[in-house]
């Protein structure tokens, strides 16, 4: 081991790092190289103290943990590279949003240092070219590393999200190399490498050798959107040539300019890219070339010359094996999701994503902001004292790492912002950044949320989680002035971005549509990203081989945020949750609506530069969810920003006349999908749709309830004179609840209020959260009080009080209950109908989680076809993806998987439910004896939610591994469920959004199928 502590002085330093290369862009290139990703040997120590001596000479050998011979080699194994350590058994990941998992003390790092010892052999080959362009190159080193080859320091580096050169000329030779990397976990760069993600610790992307003949370029390709010309140019330092064969160049000089007209400009939406190459001393580099223009124009982003608005989202790298360490599928997985789902944006939060996810936004058309490896979150903490941001000592590291991120990416035509980081408070040196590169790049904007206050160095007017009423007053420009005039002057005249809002944690987000409706109202607002892609889930699996998703404070950590991590719009193994569903929806390039009073469709068109010709359109009448007529439009191509309306197909527009028809509700859907294939989708990939009724039916409720004068008596059984029948119906004589229908048995409905917590109402940053005042309300374990039992000639009525112990409010809650004599539809069951009349009473504390009833059924009932909204979940502010149908799925396909459990799973505005199970007569043990399931009827609608488990076990797991079926249906009928939101990182739920304890009434119906 190293003799003097300042051998390691560079894990504490300001600086960024020594010996290095200057940076450059990332390309491939004709000339050899040598690909060092494989299995490494790999030994952790605890920290500084615990090194192997030695370890990075060429002769030493790492033996594994069972070797004798030499105790300084042991406990060596192997690793694969690029991973992450605590992902291989290696320590254990730690999760923190804001908080830094060590003190406070910059630069200063715990002596307990996790530090990971890499050692890679290697042949090169004899034609491999050793001269001065030999270069070792890392693109990402988490957090901090020193090098040896063949013995030779080399140098180290810090900025994780990074690449790092160093020249190896002098110490590669022919024949066996030895490679030895020295990593630390925390190191001063930590400080600036506070981002909202898991701790996680390794050579994380892939190691290779480079020849380097061309030492960089840098492509300028303008377009002017008047004129339809390009501009061509690339700097470099070497003399080279360019071609470009579809324009015309061959062997040209690259440093032109050369003016091009005709050229075809690069978008989202048509992400046209030419092939170029460039040549100097037979080394050959493949180039791509995207002509187009980025300017801020009267308070506008504009792109080509147009405005723009962003359907974004913000994207970390994630896999829930591999951490941070990406292959190519996933990131392709990642960037056709994307556009399948109608987003045509990424802000890579909060680091530079790995090159190839770039390449792919330039292939498949997704607009970029690149953000800077930089976050200093945890020094809000301590009231932003000594944050780096404002510390000359920094600036160095700071400016390294802006002009890695740019210099590496430069040449990208999807990055339309450089954003200098995330959350790291204000200072000189963000300002240093911004200035340093704008000088290098005046083609793209620059980004910056965290100064908000002055935005004196920035192009856009940035915020995250700015309440509805907020970004409608940033949207008129009257947003509350700042103290220097000059600087509110500057920023009113920036367009306004939210780079985060929406935060999609659990079930969510919320109010998704309201956004969009004020992107669409308010030109100045150029849209936003919606926080975030993916929940940061670690697959683990338990002692009974069931797999789950760990999240903050599974590991042990001393300091966590617990689920705070599972926040994103796909699930760990990238299924899309509800919430990606409902943003495709509102974020749709051409938008369809149906007019039932005027038979008329409107297709709008809100591409940026597309016309519709690619899509093709196909209609079709339902009645009530059943196929009736169905059809294409001709619909002749729509411009960019223009609309047209058209009269219904013929077939839709017509009133039903047969008989009794009134019944049955009629819904006309017209869809746009992809005519042929495009890159990211397959043809018939549907962009758009639209739905309305094809006409007024009657409501359900006049439809289906009963008649007083069709009602059946309720009376006590004189065999049993513990219950009341009603019709086919067996109630409690006690308590009046229902315990058979038919013959099927039940248990319930009763009254329930309570919902299993989201992470929306467990969270909020003002004021208390939702979830504290119902529990302190009681809501969460209410009590009945049985006051009367009444049977007569016209029904059933019972009445009860509900309360929860040591509070004196509550609900009076009367039951109502009827029986049809003779049914309007179905097989002749007779329909038993509940009205519920709820009076609250007392002085209550807070609005409620739902309104409406709980009640089990045999779990051989397990399958579920229902008329109203679907195929998913929904609620009041959630749910614009749904559509009103005929569907059909099991219990348990009906359960959304959230990482950390919540209440999910309600289909809205459901008209009537049929549960049945696979030949499940004569199951007396499950309480099914003869009937083969049991409809539900809305009086009009109801909301439902069926669950294998009751809302108590679902509160209180904490993993999906958690949850059992208990051998019974749980049904939850509301008439109204609280809103969903974003109030885990945003504004409080709207009280638009809430259930007031108010009096009410709703109509259910039961009979058996």
């Amino acid at each position: 081991m190293m003799d003097s502590e300042d051998a390691f002085g560079y894990v504490e330093s300001y600086r960024p790092g020594r010996g290095r290369r200057p940076a450059r862009a990332s390309f491939a290139s004709s000339l050899p190289s040598l690909e060092l990703d494989g299995t490494w040997r790999f030994r952790l120590a605890h920290g500084l103290s615990d090194l192997t001596p030695g370890f990075e000479a060429a002769e030493f050998e790492a033996a594994g943990p069972e070797a004798a011979d030499d105790a300084a080699a042991r406990g060596w194994t192997d690793l694969p590279v690029p991973s992450l350590w605590q992902l291989h058994g290696h320590g254990s990941p730690a999760y923190t949003n804001i908080v830094y998992p060590f003190p406070v003390d910059p630069p200063r790092v715990p002596d307990a240092n996790p530090t990971g010892e890499y050692r890679r052999a290697f042949e090169v080959p004899a034609d491999f070219p050793l001269g001065p362009g030999a270069t070792l190159r890392f693109e990402g080193v988490d957090s901090c590393f020193a090098v040896w080859l063949n013995g030779i320091a080399l140098g180290d580096g810090k900025g994780s999200r990074l690449p790092t050169e160093f020249d190896v000329s002098h110490a590669l030779r022919v024949g066996p190399n030895v490679l030895a990397v020295r990593v630390h976990q925390w190191s001063a760069g930590s400080y600036l490498e506070d981002q909202d993600m898991w701790w996680l610790s390794g050579i994380f992307r892939s190691v290779r050798i480079l020849t380097r003949g061309i030492e960089d370029f840098f492509v300028h390709a303008d377009y002017d959107a008047e004129t339809g010309t390009g501009t061509l140019r690339v700097d470099t330092p070497h003399a080279a040539t360019l071609s470009v064969p579809e324009l015309g160049l061959e062997h040209a000089d690259p440093a032109g300019p050369h003016v091009l007209a005709g050229v075809e400009p690069w978008s989202d939406e048509t992400p046209r890219l030419y092939q170029a190459e460039l040549v100097a001393d037979g080394e050959r580099v493949p180039l791509r070339i995207g002509f187009r223009s980025v300017a801020v124009e009267s308070g506008r982003i504009l792109a080509n010359g147009r405005p723009i608005t962003f359907r974004g989202v913000n994207r970390h790298e994630w896999h829930p094996r591999t951490g941070r360490t990406l292959d190519r599928a996933t990131m392709l997985e990642d960037v056709l999701m994307m556009k399948r789902h109608n987003v045509n944006a990424v802000r890579t939060s909060h680091y530079p994503p790995h090159s190839e996810f770039l390449e792919l936004c330039d292939t498949y058309g997704l607009w970029v902001i690149d953000e800077c490896d930089l976050e200093t979150h945890g020094f809000e903490r301590v009231g932003w004292r000594g944050n780096p941001s404002a510390d000359p000592a920094w600036r160095e590291a700071y400016l390294d790492r802006a002009q890695r991120t740019v210099e590496r990416d430069k040449n990208h035509p999807s990055i339309i912002m450089w954003s200098l980081g995330n959350e790291s408070g204000v200072g000189e040196n963000l300002a240093a950044m911004a200035e340093w590169i704008r000088t290098r790049d005046g083609s793209r904007l620059i980004h910056y949320e965290g100064d908000r206050e002055s935005c004196a160095y920035v192009d856009v007017f940035s915020e995250m989680y700015t309440g509805f009423e907020a970004v409608k007053l940033r949207g008129l420009a009257q947003e509350a002035p700042t103290a220097d005039s000059a600087h509110d002057a500057h920023r009113r005249a920036l367009p306004f971005m939210l780079c985060e809002y929406a935060h999609a944690m659990g079930n969510g987000p919320g109010g998704l549509r309201e956004y969009r409706d004020m992107f669409d109202a308010h030109p100045r607002l150029a849209g936003g990203f919606v926080w975030e892609w993916i929940d940061h889930g670690i697959e683990r699996t338990d002692a009974n081989g069931a797999t789950y998703y760990a999240y903050g404070g599974d590991f042990g950590e001393e300091v966590h945020d617990g689920n705070f991590v599972a926040d994103g719009l796909v699930f760990p193994d990238r299924t899309p949750s509800p919430g990606l569903l409902d943003y495709k929806r509102i974020s749709e390039p051409v938008r369809v609506s149906c007019d039932t009073e005027t038979r008329t469709l409107t297709i709008e068109n809100r591409h940026h530069s597309r016309d519709t010709g690619y899509l093709t359109w196909a209609w079709q009448v339902e009645g009530d969810g059943v196929l009736i007529a169905q059809g294409t439009l001709d619909v002749e191509p729509i411009a960019p920003g223009s609309s047209a309306t058209l009269p219904w197909p013929e077939q839709a527009a017509q009133q039903p006349d047969e008989p009794g028809d009134a019944v049955t509700e009629h819904w006309l859907t017209v869809s746009g999908a992809l005519a042929k294939p495009e890159p990211w989708a397959d043809a018939g990939h549907e962009v758009t749709w639209g739905q309305a009724p094809a006409h007024t039916p009657e409501p359900v409720a006049s439809r289906l309830s009963p008649a007083p004068a069709t009602s059946l008596p309720a009376h006590a059984a004189p065999a049993t004179p513990a219950a009341i029948h009603l019709g086919n119906a067996e109630f409690d004589a006690h308590h009046g609840v229902l315990r058979k229908i038919g013959a099927i048995g039940l248990d319930g409905p009763r009254l329930d209020l309570w919902r299993a917590t989201i992470d929306n109402d467990e969270r909020t940053i003002y004021g208390t959260p939702l979830a504290t005042t119902w529990r302190a309300a009681g809501l969460h374990r209410l009590h009945h009080k049985t006051l009367s039992v009444e049977p007569s000639a016209s029904g059933l009525v019972v009445r009860e009080r509900v309360t929860a112990a040591g509070v004196d409010h509550g609900i009076d809650a009367t039951y109502r209950w009827a029986a049809a004599a003779a049914p309007t539809a179905g097989d002749g069951d007779e329909t038993l109908w509940l009205t519920l009349e709820l009076q609250p009473y007392g002085t209550w504390p807070c609005s409620l989680p739902r309104r409406g009833v709980a009640l089990s059924l045999p779990g051989a009932l397990d399958q579920v076809e229902w008329f109203g909204e679907g195929p998913g979940e929904a609620y009041r502010d959630t749910g614009a993806a749904v559509r009103v149908g005929r569907f059909r799925a099991s219990v348990a396909g009906m359960q959304t998987p959230y990482v950390r459990p919540q209440e999910n799973g309600n289909r809205r505005a459901v008209r009537w439910a049929r549960f049945t199970g696979a030949d499940v007569g004569g199951r007396g043990g499950n309480g099914v004896t003869g009937a083969s399931g049991l409809e539900i009827l809305g009086a009009p609608h109801t909301n439902l939610t069926a669950r294998p488990w009751r809302t108590q076990a679902l509160d209180a797991a904490q993993h999906r591994h958690e949850l059992h079926p208990d051998g019974l249906i749980h049904l939850y009928l509301d008439d109204e469920h609280c809103g969903i939101g974003s109030a885990a990182c945003g504004d409080p739920l709207p009280a638009s959004e809430h259930v007031q304890p108010t009096p009410a009434t709703f109509t259910l119906g039961f009979r058996t199928v």
